[in-house]
């Protein structure tokens, strides 16, 4: 492993105080009706999250985000990445090689570009985030293709939001 690859994964498995705190807890579901999340998401981060649509690539401001920080669920605040783990995979969407925490991402199948595919959601609220692939870099070899209107992002040095109830 080359020190670029070992400093990218020390600082993704949680060196930083504000991750270690979201990785000792454990993750309760949330039960909200549909209706109740279109009452609180704009429209089109509702379509995403709770419709399991896809942005348009290249649209997501996310995608040029190069500040340290931390990506939440848009819809109920769970945080699912650190930017120590973002990279420009070449496709148009917020691209991530490992989550903060296994526990905080659920996958399953999706057919529906005919050939199967890992969708995955965020395990708190249910939010389709996107598609992992295994076509990322090392040291996971995961592409985390994630629609950028289904996270928020956090710099380093605010607080993290309360999670949403």
């Amino acid at each position: 492993m080359q020190r670029r690859e070992f400093m990218q994964v020390a600082v993704a498995l949680g060196l930083s105080s504000r991750l270690a705190t979201a990785e000792q807890h454990t993750v309760e579901k949330l039960d909200k009706s549909p209706k109740n999340w279109k009452s609180i998401l704009p429209l089109e981060r509702y379509k995403i999250l709770f419709q399991e649509g896809t942005e348009p690539s290249g649209s997501s401001e996310l995608n040029k985000e190069k500040r340290s920080g931390t990506f939440c669920c848009a819809a109920c605040y769970l945080p699912l990445f650190s930017s120590a783990a973002k990279y420009e995979s070449g496709t148009g969407w917020p691209s991530f090689w490992q989550a903060i925490d296994e526990k905080h991402i659920e996958t399953k199948l999706d057919f529906r570009l005919i050939y199967p595919r890992t969708e995955y959601h965020c395990a708190r609220c249910g939010g389709h985030q996107g598609h992992v692939f295994k076509d990322g870099p090392k040291p996971t070899g995961l592409r985390y293709c994630n629609n950028g209107l289904a996270l928020i992002f956090i710099p380093e040095n605010e607080p993290l939001p309360e999670l949403r109830g």
